[in-house]
């Protein structure tokens, strides 16, 4: 249980606390939300850091990173399609792709085979980080309330429904990275797509 590793859990474990405070009622639970969610989001950085810096790469680092990661950017996302910031549909397209393309990642690892990654991929996450960021500081000083004391470039945000905006072109840009990132391990999607073929298919009596 290294450094890196611990700082992954951490931020699995910071992950339903953050959910909790953001479903509590008034303007203090949000940023206290808010502030746990930018620390789970900063050990993300660190354990990465600390990994490279001191060589401690371990094969459950390499398979929770990833995860944890999913969890943490899923959970904020379905976060505000309840409250009807996100339509539910970009959240479910977004999280299966995620959820799937993590699954090959560690279906390869364990099996010891090489992955391709992609700047794309990374950018897409960067994306939806951002994404939920912007988002997040909407909802601390909005509330989904657009009255005269609310600042004009919130209610900008309200009247041309940017937020749905954004978030299309991030689920297109994830299923668009997704496909890429298939292309470049179809070797791997191939033989897993085999392994659990054998798994299910009836054996001969």
């Amino acid at each position: 249980m290294n450094l890196p590793t611990q700082l992954t859990l951490l931020r699995i474990l910071l992950t339903p606390v953050f959910v909790l405070f953001f479903f509590f009622d008034g303007s203090v639970s949000r940023i206290v939300s808010f502030a746990i969610f930018t620390v789970a989001s900063l050990t993300d950085y660190y354990d990465g850091y600390t990994a490279r810096k001191f060589g401690d790469i371990s094969m459950g680092g390499r398979f929770l990173d990833p995860l944890a990661d999913k969890i943490l950017v899923s959970s904020g996302l379905i976060c505000f399609s309840v409250i009807g910031y996100i339509p539910a549909w970009m959240v479910l397209i977004i999280v299966i792709r995620d959820f799937f393309i993590t699954g090959l990642r560690s279906y390869a690892i364990i099996r010891g085979m090489p992955i391709v990654t992609s700047m794309l991929a990374k950018t897409k996450t960067f994306c939806q980080f951002g994404a939920i960021y912007l988002i997040f500081i909407y909802h601390i000083f909005t509330g989904g309330k657009y009255d005269d004391t609310v600042w004009i470039g919130f209610r900008r945000i309200h009247e041309t429904n940017f937020i749905y905006h954004m978030m299309f072109v991030i689920t297109l840009f994830t299923i668009v990275s997704g496909l890429f990132y298939l292309t470049g391990n179809r070797s791997q999607l191939k033989q897993m797509v085999r392994d659990i073929y054998h798994i299910f298919a009836p054996s001969d009596v």
